[in-house]
């Protein structure tokens, strides 16, 4: 599956994680594909379907404008939710990688346009259908 991670989450976070979670796994981040300053709107339509988004910017599932964006393009969301960027990067990494196959097949099960929150331990916490 192909994990896109955030204008919110260090592009040094996915090269890590890239390199422990492939071959079943690819990791890419935002910064990759579009420049810093485009819109959530814009580049969640132009993201291909297949794609799930790790966000660190839980107020993309609060404003309107974005959470219609969202919802037309279909993709799945996990949220990190606060305490991910307190922990030092590589535990952050090791979660992370960890949580990939769960979010996954989460993903792959989830209506499209569904959310999840994933805590700081790694518990994932289906938000949205």
């Amino acid at each position: 599956m192909k994990f896109l991670l955030d204008n919110n989450l260090p592009p040094k976070l996915v090269r890590e994680s890239e390199a422990l979670a492939s071959p079943d796994h690819e990791v890419v981040h935002f910064r990759d594909r579009f420049a810093p300053e485009t819109e959530d709107s814009a580049w969640m339509s132009e993201l291909e379907s297949d794609v799930v988004i790790v966000s660190g910017d839980l107020r993309i599932g609060k404003n309107p404008h974005e959470v219609q964006a969202w919802k037309e393009s279909g993709h799945t969301i996990f949220f990190l939710k606060s305490g991910w960027a307190e922990l030092p990067f590589e535990k952050q990494t090791r979660k992370l990688v960890k949580c990939l196959p769960e979010m996954a097949t989460a993903a792959a099960q989830a209506d499209p346009g569904a959310s999840f929150e994933v805590s700081k331990t790694g518990k994932l916490i289906h938000t949205r259908p």
